[in-house]
């Protein structure tokens, strides 16, 4: 495994190498999901470059930026589990954005006005921003995100297709733990007492889906509202059901199996996200 903190040197050995490239951007503090990415990656390329750089424009607020989980020494630990032949990019922002950080502004297709985009005002830029150096710099072959960011999967796929970044973009299923949680590096924060609580995140997505065969968007948002003023510590952003190619959201007489329910919540001082295809 070979770790670069310059953009320059690493830059220099994709060029002197053959074959394709799977790419794996990540913020670090690596978990089983990512881990399954990686994997694929590997299983799809010749070679592989995993990423990890918590990247400061999609934080608009600077709490959450200092306090995201940083496990740079693990996370080359898992790398190396899978497959000693990876290359791992682990710069700082100065090697990326100089000493200035901008964030650039793109035509995302109102895929960055809704959900996320609506509660956080310029961090789909911020990521778009990001993806945007990873590809055109190091130009891989393919590049992996998993759904459990599904909104995110869908603008870095509009990215890339609309400035022709010639890398295909794969989404890969999310990766839950035993009891339903999706696994995300922000369950690194919870408390035991909230770890306990969060599947029920989950649970409710899962009656949803059960309930979508018959019942109109209306009931199933009674039904969510209810569910969560039952459990007081989870704080229901927001649950919404969407086309799964546009974002729009349903309209009441729609039928919901078609559409794909995504929700934030939060937890004590951590919001989780998820979402499910209903079909």
């Amino acid at each position: 495994m070979e770790v670069f903190n310059s953009c320059e040197s690493l830059k220099k050995v994709l060029n002197e190498g053959v074959g394709s490239i799977g790419m794996v951007p990540t913020m670090g503090a690596l978990h089983e999901g990512h881990l399954s990415l990686i994997r694929r990656a590997a299983q799809e390329n010749k070679r592989v470059l995993i990423s990890i750089f918590v990247n400061p424009t999609q934080f608009e607020d600077a709490s959450d930026l200092i306090n995201y989980p940083k496990t740079l020494a693990e996370d080359l630990k898992a790398i190396s589990s899978i497959d000693s032949k990876m290359h791992v990019y682990a710069p700082n922002a100065n090697d990326i954005y100089g000493q200035n950080v901008p964030t650039e502004t793109f035509d995302l297709s109102g895929l960055d006005q809704v959900m996320e985009g609506s509660k956080r005002k310029s961090h789909f830029q911020g990521v778009a921003t990001i993806v945007k150096f990873f590809l055109e710099t190091f130009r891989p072959t393919k590049a992996y995100f998993g759904q459990k960011d599904f909104q995110q999967l869908l603008i870095i796929s509009n990215l890339a297709e609309k400035l022709n970044l010639n890398t295909e973009i794969i989404g890969c299923p999310i990766v839950r733990e035993v009891d339903g949680l999706a696994m995300s590096s922000r369950n690194k924060n919870l408390t035991p007492a909230e770890r306990k609580i969060a599947p029920l995140i989950f649970k409710a997505l899962w009656e949803i889906k059960e309930m979508s065969n018959n019942k109109k968007y209306p009931v199933l948002k009674s039904f969510i509202n209810t569910f969560f003023l039952e459990y007081p510590e989870l704080e229901l952003d927001y649950f919404v059901i969407a086309n799964s190619k546009t974002l729009l959201e349903i309209n009441d007489q729609d039928k919901a199996r078609e559409g794909r329910a995504f929700i934030a919540v939060r937890l004590g001082k951590i919001r989780l996200i998820d979402n499910l295809d209903l079909a």
